[in-house]
């Protein structure tokens, strides 16, 4: 009996070693670099029409997460993520050359927004988006955008203050979060007259609403954002600047927790004004979008009909704050 204690002692204390030593393996490794291959993504043409496009996408992807104290896309501290990752803040993507992209090419944008790697190979976790579906035109609105004479981007002299991204965050860049492939052919927008089509894209690529609006951003597959846990289900928890949870509406076609019985006309009154089918103003992070055109709004009703309808009743207490 006592052999067997002994051999049961030491297989907990094998295990409280291994178990440390990936600890210390993960928190040494910290976030991965990957290597960065060589791209074919000729300089962009800044054109008013890719400016205007590009900022109108920026409004969405962009200027919420990037906008600083000085009003300029100098980077902040992201206060809506959950502690789960950690104290994380924005860079600066402004034109400067010292603090911000000024001295990037156009490929090294493009392959960050593709696959989350900077022209170091450092990889950016699930806090910073990535846009492996948006169109190659697109892609090309938004570097224009960032080159154009927009305020927004204008050089700002402010330093990135570094981020101190959590144990869990680190786990994840081990097991779950990793570069995603350049995307091997050309992306092209579906056509307007495929409305299910082209409301996928929206949802998935031009103004990714699946992040927040699935369970969890540490279960999201921005690869395959229809594989994310809880998809459009709603749930998610996010952070707002009084330090109070909210968590996202569910928008599936489920009739009892979902937008089910909403119209299109609901939709876009959500969407363009921020209230809901009762009149209730939708709180923050949620921002009301009120550059969408007519087909947008259409194009995304009509692929939220499609979508699998989730039971997922949302704690929506704080509406009556």
């Amino acid at each position: 009996m006592k052999s067997v204690l002994r051999l049961l002692v030491y297989l907990i204390l094998l295990l409280i070693i291994l178990a440390g030593g990936f600890a210390l393996f993960i928190e040494i490794r910290g976030i991965p670099k990957y290597t960065v291959e060589k791209i074919d993504f000729p300089d962009v043409q800044v054109t008013p029409e890719r400016v205007l496009q590009g900022e109108k996408i920026a409004s969405v992807q962009c200027i919420v997460c990037h906008r600083g104290s000085d009003g300029k896309l100098s980077g902040r501290l992201l206060h809506e993520l959950p502690s789960d990752f950690g104290e994380i803040h924005s860079a600066n993507i402004t034109q400067s050359k010292e603090h911000g992209i000024g001295k990037w090419k156009d490929a090294d944008i493009a392959y960050l927004l593709r696959t989350g790697c900077k022209p170091d190979g450092q990889y950016l976790p699930a806090y910073m988006p990535k846009f492996p579906h948006l169109s190659d035109e697109d892609l090309r609105s938004v570097i224009a955008f960032l080159h154009s004479d927009r305020p927004y981007v204008q050089a700002s002299e402010i330093a990135k203050v570094p981020s101190q991204p959590s144990f869990i965050t680190k786990f994840l860049c081990l097991v779950a979060f990793k570069k995603i492939p350049y995307p091997a052919a050309q992306i092209v927008e579906p056509d307007s007259n495929n409305l299910v089509q082209l409301g996928k894209y929206l949802v998935t690529g031009r103004y990714d609403c699946y992040p927040c609006h699935s369970k969890d951003f540490k279960t999201m597959n921005m690869e395959f954002p229809e594989k994310s846990e809880g998809y459009l289900g709603g749930g998610n928890k996010m952070i707002t600047l009084e330090k109070k949870e909210r968590f996202t509406a569910n928008i599936t076609p489920d009739e009892k927790t979902g937008i089910g019985r909403w119209t299109e006309e609901d939709l876009a009154t959500a969407l363009r004004k921020s209230k809901n089918k009762d009149g209730k103003t939708l709180r923050e992070p949620m921002l009301p979008y009120t550059g969408l055109t007519d087909l947008e709004v259409k194009a995304i009703w009509k692929y939220l009909q499609t979508v699998p309808a989730i039971c997922n009743q949302v704690d929506r207490k704080w509406d009556q704050d």
